[in-house]
């Protein structure tokens, strides 16, 4: 390596609103918005990921209206908050001004909780027609909402989503509450306020009760993506004075009341504090409950959905630990198999032949443990089976494992496997029909997909979390395999297998902090320097189709550009622009896309699948995604498809390329961290060529900037569940 790498982009915000490399925050406010495509090409029992996305998002909604159900009554809200809410802000002042302790104000000192109802196990789904998109808003109300958009001087374009949001009476609950228009991705306070003023005129103003609410659900939101599932209540406050809320405490009182926020109060460990306590509080009296009222805690406000969705997690979690796994196959058999391998994947198996769960730790050279324990576990008679978060980790891992399903184990995406659309289905019980489950890629597991997992497995089963902890956290909220491993609450196997070559010395370098120099006698990484972002774009496009197909044999449909960003110079629209024009010519007659464009499509936010364009007519843009026909409709195709020569780092995790270019314009400094860093270099196989004009930023990213810590509750409630592993 002629001179030192380049930059990363990840979590950068300080306040509750993400940062330019946040997770689902490279362009905007939101991720890639969602878009459904039908699977041409399948037959009547399978369909494409992206109705297997959608009916995953389908069976999360209903699991989380049931748990909602269960709750008491609502808190009638309107004037001065009063009740559960109300007490608790009360409380929670009296703690932060000292006038009170702890556990006096709240009672238990353990984590508030609700009683866990049994895991809610969806049914297989029927298959969906391929070609089906889902219907959306009716006309009428498109059409209502169009006409109070324009009104109040919002976009009209807004409209479709705006009534697929707020749902039947979408018009009157803008008219009724014009701060509304915030739930709509992309939406900023400041704009919605210029909305509201146009609709009410002199009867808007900052102080409304309606705005506080609508701003503080917005902050939430924006720290989901940022990956918190909560947020501690004197951030919240402080973050809703700066929006120009008046009354925060009002404003938090009045989300409450509605039912649009939860409060919790969660104990806070402290040095030499009894772990019993810490879980909930043992029973005593004397100075021990003096010792006890004075425990710390911290309140946090979270959404609903996240809050419900992380405690799901947590039962679910529990439940495999706590039980004991199948016996299958004897103690003796499990040796054996234990036996046969080398390493850290005998450690492997042997954890997993006693534990209900187990997290496996490693670079892409450790995925080899995980398949050589699938196929032992498949021998022992077990119905072995391994899931991506994607397309992208699926195809890697298959080429690896070898066996199709029918004479071995099998990986498949873990949206298609919840959803019943790959995979071995359901049993009776509505439990996903397997004895094994290893999930690949799992820092990318947020909190909604993670507690639909953990649900959806029958009692007995095994399941396996392995991934890299390094690379970038997930788009949703949560940070589930990080807590895990911090929580030691079950087996973790740190593979021992290093990456090999001159790359992956390089990422091992990285992900310890340190940006060396390598020796790379086969021009495995390559440092172009350039001064300004116009010299990024022209050095790319040149090395894509020019130099890296000569130079190292690698063509440029098996190179992938990444850069920190979507927007500026040298973001990835104008690199997909300069791309296009090289590799693939044309007048883009359909939104922009041409037959042979490549790109990235978004069914759902957060999700990615790499493909390229077919064909277009009357139906939509026909796509081929890892080896899927997709039809996106035409109103779709502006929000959930990309040119994809380029991508994010985010986009790209769990993917593998032959050669990558990773372009680190001058305006990217802000935007590296070591996670990104990691994750983009590290998505190189054979190649890394690196577009550097950052300077010293990216040493520094690497050395000083790890990932930003995600505010989330889920240590807190195993503790009381799940004891410490020894």
């Amino acid at each position: 390596m002629s001179t030192e790498p380049e930059p990363a982009s990840e979590d950068t915000a300080e306040t509750v609103e993400p940062g330019p490399g946040a997770p689902g925050a490279e362009d905007t406010a939101t991720a890639e918005t969602g878009g459904e495509g039908g699977d041409a090409a399948a037959t009547a029992a399978q369909v494409s990921e992206t109705e297997a996305e959608l009916a995953a998002q389908r069976v999360e909604r209903e699991r989380i209206e049931r748990r909602k159900a269960e709750k008491q009554g609502p808190i009638e809200a309107g004037g001065k908050l009063s009740g559960t809410a109300a007490d608790l802000l009360a409380a929670v002042r009296a703690v932060e001004g000292g006038e009170k302790p702890a556990a006096t104000v709240f009672g238990d000192p353990g984590p508030a909780r609700r009683p866990a109802p049994e895991p809610v196990r969806p049914s297989r789904p029927a298959p969906a027609e391929p070609s089906a998109a889902p219907a959306g808003p009716p006309p009428e109300t498109v059409e209502a909402v169009r006409r109070v958009l324009a009104e109040g001087g919002a976009p009209e374009a807004l409209a479709p989503e705006t009534a697929a949001v707020l749902g039947e009476g979408a018009e009157e609950a803008l008219r009724a509450d014009p701060w509304q228009l915030l739930r709509v991705g992309g939406v900023r306070p400041e704009q919605a306020d210029g909305f509201a003023r146009a609709l009410l005129g002199a009867e808007c103003g900052p102080d409304d009760e309606r705005r506080g609410r609508a701003v503080t659900v917005w902050l939430l939101e924006q720290a989901a993506l940022a990956g918190h599932t909560a947020l501690e209540l004197a951030r919240l406050t402080a973050t809703l004075a700066q929006r120009g809320v008046p009354d925060p405490d009002a404003a938090v009182q009045s989300t409450l009341a509605e039912g649009e926020a939860l409060a919790f109060q969660d104990a806070l460990d402290e040095a030499g504090a009894h772990p019993e306590r810490a879980a909930g509080g043992a029973e005593g009296s004397g100075e021990e409950d003096e010792g006890a009222d004075e425990r710390p805690v911290r309140v946090l406000i979270g959404l609903e959905r996240y809050a419900l969705a992380e405690e799901s997690l947590a039962d679910g979690l529990a439940r495999l630990v706590n039980a004991a796994p199948k016996q299958d196959g004897s103690a003796a058999d499990w040796e054996r198999a234990a036996d046969s391998a080398q390493g850290s994947a005998a450690e492997l198996i042997r954890a997993v032949a006693g534990h209900g769960l187990v997290l496996h730790t490693g670079g892409e050279a450790s995925l080899a443990e995980p398949a050589a324990l699938l196929h032992a576990a498949h021998a022992l008679g077990l119905r072995a089976w391994a899931a991506a978060p994607g397309p992208l980790g699926r195809d890697r891992f298959a080429a690896l494992l070898g066996a199709p399903a029918a004479e071995g184990p099998a990986v498949v995406t873990l949206a298609g496997l919840l959803a019943g659309t790959e995979g071995p289905g359901r049993d009776a019980d509505g439990a996903v029909d397997l004895d094994l489950l290893v999930v690949l890629d799992a820092p990318q597991l947020d909190v909604e997909a993670g507690a639909l997992l953990a649900e959806s497995l029958p009692d007995g089963a095994r399941l396996v979390l392995a991934g890299d902890p390094a690379v970038l956290g997930s788009v949703g909220p949560g940070r589930i395999f990080a807590d895990l491993l911090a929580a030691g609450v079950c087996p973790q196997i740190a593979s021992r297998l290093p990456d090999p070559g001159p790359l992956g010395e390089l990422v091992s370098g990285i992900g310890i902090g340190e940006l060396g120099q390598v020796e790379a006698p086969g021009k495995e990484v390559v440092i172009v320097p350039v001064r300004e972002a116009g010299e990024a774009v022209h050095r790319t496009v040149q090395l894509v189709a020019d130099s890296v197909p000569r130079a190292i044999g690698v063509p440029a449909e098996e190179t992938q550009v990444i850069t920190p960003g979507h927007g500026g110079a040298a973001g990835t629209r104008a690199l997909n622009a300069a791309l296009k024009e090289r590799l693939n010519p044309g007048p883009g007659r359909f939104g922009g896309f041409d037959p042979g464009d490549r790109v990235a499509y978004s069914p759902a936010p957060g999700r990615t699948l790499p493909g390229r364009v077919v064909k277009a007519d009357a139906d939509g843009l026909h796509l081929s995604c890892g080896g899927e026909d997709v039809v996106v409709p035409k109103d779709r195709v502006e929000k959930s498809v990309r040119h994809g020569w380029a991508l994010t780092a985010h986009q790209a995790v769990g993917g593998r390329w032959p050669a990558v270019v990773v372009v680190l314009p001058g305006d990217a400094a802000q935007a590296l961290s070591r996670p990104w860093v990691y994750t983009a270099f590290g998505r190189a196989a054979r190649h890394l060529s690196v577009v550097h004009g950052v300077e010293q930023a990216l040493p520094h990213a690497v050395a000083e900037i790890p990932a930003r810590p995600r505010t989330t509750r889920l240590p807190v409630l195993l503790a009381p569940q799940v004891p410490a592993a020894g």
